[in-house]
C-alpha cells in the first residue's frame, strides 16, 4: 500500500487529539497537525476556518504540545507539525525543534521557508532528531528542485497544483509530471497533497506517486461537526482505496514510534 498522511488542525476541538487517534486506527502512515496560524499564505478557505476555530479556542503552540504530550502513549506512528516561518523564529530554530520532538513530533513542515535559508532550520530540526520535509511545485525549476530534496530525510511533498489548499473535484496532470520529475532526482517517497479530496482521487494520486496527504476534506467534515468516530471511517475508506489501486510498496515515512 502507499502512505496515507491524514491532516488535523491543532485545537480545532477541545478533543482534538481524538482525531489523531482515530486516524492512527484507520491505517494513517503518519499524522500532520497544522499549527493555527493567523495569516496562512498557503492555505485556503477551510484551513483558514480550522485555524480560526482553533485561535478562537486560545489554542497556542504550547497548548497543542502539551495536549500531544498527554497522548504520546496512544500514539504509534509519526506524528508531523506543519507550520509558518514565523512560528518557528518567533522561539528560535533550535528552541522550536527542541519543544516538538519533546512532544513526540518527528517530522516539520515549513512551506513558507526558502530553501535559501532553510539550513538553519535544517540544523535545529536535524540536531533534534526531527527531519525538515520539503515543499515542491509544478513550477519548481530543475536546478531548485535537486536543491530542495536534498533537505532532509524522510519524503517530499509535491504541491499537486499551483494555488492554495482546498478540496477539487480532480487531480491535476500536473501531480502526476511533478511527481516523475521528483523520482527521477531522489530515492525518497513522494507524497501529493493539495485538492486530493476522495478515495477516487488518493487512489490517483498514490499511483503517481508513493502517497497522499489529505488535508482540507478532512477539516471541512470537522467544521461540519463530524465525531472523531466518523473521521476513522472517512480515513479507513481513504486507505482501503490506496490499498486496492496499487501494488507499490509501502512508502516508508521516517520517525516509526513503537
Amino acid at each position: 500500500m502507499t502512505a496515507l498522511v491524514p491532516y488535523v488542525t491543532g485545537g480545532i476541538t477541545e478533543d482534538w487529539t481524538d482525531y489523531v487517534v482515530a486516524y492512527q486506527e484507520a491505517g494513517a502512515t503518519a499524522i500532520e497537525i497544522g499549527l493555527p496560524f493567523a495569516d496562512p499564505m498557503l492555505d485556503g478557505v477551510t484551513i483558514q476556518q480550522a485555524s480560526d476555530r482553533a485561535l478562537s479556542r486560545g489554542t497556542t503552540v504550547t497548548s497543542i504540545l502539551d495536549d500531544l504530550k498527554r497522548v504520546r502513549g496512544r500514539v504509534r506512528v509519526p506524528l508531523i507539525v506543519m507550520t509558518y516561518a514565523n512560528l518557528v523564529f518567533h522561539r528560535s530554530a533550535t528552541a522550536f525543534c527542541r519543544e516538538l520532538a519533546e512532544a513526540g513530533v518527528s517530522g516539520l513542515i515549513v512551506p513558507d521557508l526558502p530553501v535559501d535559508e532553510a539550513a538553519p532550520v535544517a540544523r535545529a530540526a536535524a540536531d533534534a532528531g526531527i527531519d525538515l520535509i520539503p515543499l515542491v511545485a509544478p513550477v519548481t525549476p530543475d536546478d531548485r528542485l535537486a536543491e530542495i530534496v536534498a533537505l532532509g530525510d524522510s519524503y517530499i511533498y509535491a504541491v499537486s497544483v499551483m494555488g492554495t489548499t482546498g478540496e477539487r473535484t480532480t487531480l491535476g496532470d500536473s501531480a502526476g509530471r511533478l511527481a516523475a520529475r521528483v523520482k527521477a532526482v531522489t530515492d525518497r517517497p513522494v507524497l501529493i497533497g493539495f485538492g486530493v479530496s476522495s478515495p477516487a482521487q488518493a487512489a490517483e494520486a498514490g499511483r503517481a506517486g508513493d502517497g497522499v496527504v489529505v488535508a482540507s476534506a478532512l477539516m471541512r467534515r470537522v467544521l461540519d461537526g463530524a465525531t472523531a468516530a466518523e473521521l476513522r471511517e472517512t480515513v479507513a475508506s481513504l486507505a482501503a482505496a490506496l490499498e486496492d489501486s496499487t501494488d507499490y510498496a509501502h512508502a516508508e515515512v521516517s520517525g516509526d514510534r513503537r
